[in-house]
């Protein structure tokens, strides 16, 4: 019996010992933070417990500065000092730079802070991710839309409000923000700013807030209060931040589902995404680095343009990457399939004939502004690296001329359907910008949009990632020749009747 008591006591002093040792280990959260959760438990328990879940609240900047550089979710050498040796909590972002904040901070129950965390802020401790994003395009993304002339025409017609006066449409002035948050600008991103105060009633009584206009917004190119650019959210969903989640194609396809960008419709069509759909629960989707045929046996969006993917012997095959498309020698989005831009922001770019557009209208380059063909074919080889951990090169080789090819029979396609749009102009059945119209608002002119922005777009994916059908019926080929024949059948009819009313108007009148 004694000896039963004396490996009783044992144990719990084990135990215990255990239990303290544990409690030394586990990560401090600052007071700060612990004041937040305090009163956000009850009023926002959904955004404290997926905090709780995260892995910024399990463990420190300090603690990850320790991992091996390869296993790291931090990409700078060192943090404030004031943030290294706790989680990061809810006063860890939303009290960063607040001088840089200016308007948009202000004072919550003793603490300066801000509501929206920007790009800016997360690059305190994902400072070189934050840099590759801003030579992404997606930075870009409002300043590409609402900068652009002829982008900006598109916007109009499409969101702008038409009335009828009773024998032809018209179209009136846009100038309407909310449809625009709502409509091109949820993904491009709005301009967030402070627009005065407002006081609202809460369960610890009347507290003042600053009115944010364009709020709210996840969008890729959302300009912030601060100045940055861009949303860490769209991708890493506040206030998890999951990896995990910017990794699975869901996450993606919010915005890139079409029929304009329809990569997310044609990956779940394409053998990647039945394979991923049949077996991704079985994935590590949280492993850094990400091992192919380990972690993962087949790609998703992040594979091919954003993870530090390693073979099975750890040896790196592709580097971690937030400039999306530093793999990707073309730019399959567009009037037509061209190199990609030199330069994030792509509203500096004029063709020859002036317009804001990286090819002329007729298909030709406007080469100043676009990769050279060496940069094209480094980014080439660095996603055919990604291609060629599951496949032989003849496979990957023979997958690129064809997409090669079908980037020439597109554009070839768009270019047909630009001579009867260009014809349709000169012979006064359609008004263009030579007359100062919309190149948009006709019924010719929308049809010319559908041809490259609806059907050779999804030609472009198809081919690029194997979803075979919307290459041909699912908004593919069928449309593409389809769309030009009415269009020629539309010219013919307009100028028939042109001419008509052209004679009638000459046409003697009768005697009585």
């Amino acid at each position: 019996m004694k000896r039963f008591w004396s490996l009783f006591f044992i144990l719990n002093l084990c135990l215990c010992s255990l239990t303290l040792q544990a409690q030394a280990e586990e990560p401090k959260i600052s007071e700060q933070t612990q004041e937040c959760i305090g009163c956000h438990v009850m009023a926002t328990p959904g955004i404290v417990s997926d905090w709780e879940k995260s892995r910024m609240a399990k463990i420190t900047p300090a603690q990850a500065l320790q991992s091996p550089e390869i296993n790291r979710r931090i990409s700078v050498t060192a943090v404030p000092e004031a943030m290294a040796n706790v989680v990061v909590g809810c006063y860890e972002c939303h009290s960063l730079n607040n001088a840089s904040h200016k308007e948009a901070a202000f004072e919550h129950n003793g603490f300066n802070i801000h509501t929206i965390v920007s790009s800016r802020d997360c690059a305190v401790c994902h400072e070189v991710e934050a840099d590759q994003y801003s030579h992404n395009i997606m930075s870009e993304a409002y300043a590409n839309l609402m900068h652009n002339p002829v982008h900006k025409m598109l916007v109009d017609s499409i969101n702008g409000i038409q009335d009828f006066d009773g024998s032809k449409t018209i179209l009136n002035p846009h100038n309407d923000e909310i449809t625009d948050a709502e409509s091109c600008l949820y993904c491009h991103g709005t301009i967030i700013k402070v627009d005065g105060k407002v006081t609202r009633e809460t369960a610890l009584g009347e507290m003042e807030f600053p009115r944010l206009k364009g709020w709210p917004n996840q969008g890729v190119g959302r300009i912030n209060p601060d100045g940055s650019k861009g949303s860490c959210t769209s991708c890493h969903p506040r206030h998890s931040f999951s990896m995990a989640m910017a990794r699975k194609p869901a996450t993606c396809s919010e915005c890139h589902k079409g029929p304009d960008v329809p990569a997310s419709k044609v990956y779940d069509v394409s053998k990647h995404g039945n394979i991923y759909k049949s077996l991704g629960t079985k994935w590590d989707f949280d492993a850094v680095p990400w091992k192919l045929g380990t972690d993962f046996s087949a790609p998703t969006c992040a594979t091919c343009h954003t993870s530090l993917i390693v073979d099975s012997a750890g040896e790196i095959i592709a580097q971690r990457s937030h400039q999306m498309n530093d793999r990707s020698p073309y730019r399959l989005f567009g009037i037509y399939a061209h190199a990609h831009p030199i330069k994030a922001d792509t509203s500096i770019i004029k063709n020859k004939a002036g317009l804001p557009l990286p090819v002329e209208l007729t298909g030709e380059p406007a080469s100043e502004y676009l990769i050279d063909a060496e940069t094209q074919t480094t980014r080439r080889q660095a996603m055919q690296k990604i291609c060629l951990g599951c496949h032989a090169t003849s496979w990957v080789e023979n997958q690129y001329k064809r997409l090669e090819h079908t980037i020439e029979q597109t554009n070839a396609m768009t270019l047909t359907a630009t001579k009867i749009l260009a014809t349709a102009w000169e012979k006064g059945a359609a008004k263009g910008l030579a007359q100062k119209e919309s190149i948009f608002d006709e019924a010719i002119e929308k049809m010319w949009v559908e041809q490259w922005l609806f059907f050779a777009n999804s030609t472009r994916f198809a081919s690029a990632m194997g979803g075979a059908d919307y290459g041909v019926f699912a908004d593919g080929r069928w449309y593409l020749s389809k769309n030009i024949q009415e269009m020629a059948d539309l010219l013919e009819l307009k100028l028939a009747l042109g001419q008509d009313k052209a004679a009638a108007e000459k046409k003697p009148a009768a005697k009585k």
